[in-house]
């Protein structure tokens, strides 16, 4: 019997429809079951509060699960390799962090690398950092400290959270780019180093504002100057650095939603979009402002090129300081 010219056409036909259909279909079926979504850091810190946050909503608008998953550990590494390691498929999701940045100068040898191994979803929160000071220590503003730095080298110094941290390398941008030389003093943590500030024993720290800005409201600490580039909702009567002296300072807290490179661009534009969705909502922002932080989504676009400039910004300030972890 013979067949008939289009039978014979018709895998050819189906096969060119699931091509052409695939990413679609996949897109539109996705999320079909539970998300994970690493977060390489401790339970309660602002890192996991801003997960748990947006992705609630996003769960209740997809209808699925997406369950967060604390990593901590090695500045943010642990949590970041398992992540690279998943499979591309939409359902393993990683929140990165400046620290992530700034790791891939910062560590001798890395198990990932965070702009290959990885495809950018979209940049989530951004908040400045706050340079508080002693109430007792001099200077009261940013030019009044770079004078007094120059006047006395290397007599000055400032706290950290810890060797390579944001709150590091902020204060090793700020001596860059004054030309200065205020010594650095790492601790284990936030909380010690700011309550060594509060008590005279290192005079300065750039520090988040969600941990140092009721030490300000409370008198034991006073705001110099904050590190982006406009001044802050939450603290309107506190300059910038850059206004202050330091054209063109900029240094933001951040965090930004990765996936496993070579997950579906399909998936990658739809959670995009149900993220946009989910910030854009009051409660959301709300939530985000109540830890120093701004809903600040992108396309999957902007944020890669968002990410490139932190890696070299970050890779140039670590190697102007010095600062090496093995």
């Amino acid at each position: 019997m013979k067949k008939n010219p289009a039978m014979r056409l018709m895998p050819i036909l189906l096969a060119l429809c699931a091509i052409v259909s695939g990413p679609a279909a996949w897109a539109q079926a996705w999320p079909a079951k539970p998300v994970r979504v690493i977060v390489p850091y401790p339970p309660g810190g602002p890192t996991d509060i801003v997960a748990r946050v947006v992705f609630q909503q996003v769960s209740e608008s997809t209808g699925q699960a997406f369950v967060i998953d604390n990593r901590p550990g090695a500045g943010g590494n642990i949590g970041a390799e398992a992540a690279a390691r998943s499979a591309p498929d939409g359902y393993t999701l990683l929140v990165a962090t400046t620290a992530h940045a700034i790791n891939v100068s910062l560590f001798k040898q890395l198990n990932y690398d965070v702009l290959k191994d990885f495809a950018p979803v979209t940049l989530l929160t951004q908040g400045p950092l706050v340079l508080v000071a002693h109430p007792g220590f001099a200077p009261n503003n940013v030019r009044e400290l770079v004078a007094l730095a120059k006047a006395k080298p290397d007599t000055l110094n400032f706290a950290s959270s810890g060797n390579g941290q944001s709150t590091h390398l902020s204060g090793e941008l700020f001596n860059t780019m004054a030309g200065i030389h205020i010594a650095h003093v790492p601790y284990k943590g936030s909380a010690p180093a700011l309550n060594d500030v509060v008590a005279g024993q290192v005079p300065l720290m750039f520090d988040t504002m969600l941990s140092a800005m009721p030490f300000v409201k409370a008198g034991k600490l006073k705001a110099l100057a904050v590190t982006s580039p406009q001044r802050s909702p939450a603290a309107p009567d506190v300059p910038t650095v850059a206004e202050s002296g330091l054209p063109g300072y900029e240094v933001f807290a951040w965090n930004g939603l990765l996936a496993p490179a070579g997950t579906p661009k399909a998936v990658i534009d739809k959670l995009g979009e149900e993220l946009k969705k989910a910030m854009a909502l009051p409660a959301v922002r709300e939530k985000f402002s109540a830890q120093g932080f701004a809903a600040s989504w992108q396309s999957s676009e902007a944020f890669g090129s968002f990410l490139k400039a932190e890696v070299t910004k970050w890779t140039q300030t670590v190697k102007a300081s010095g600062a090496t972890v093995d």
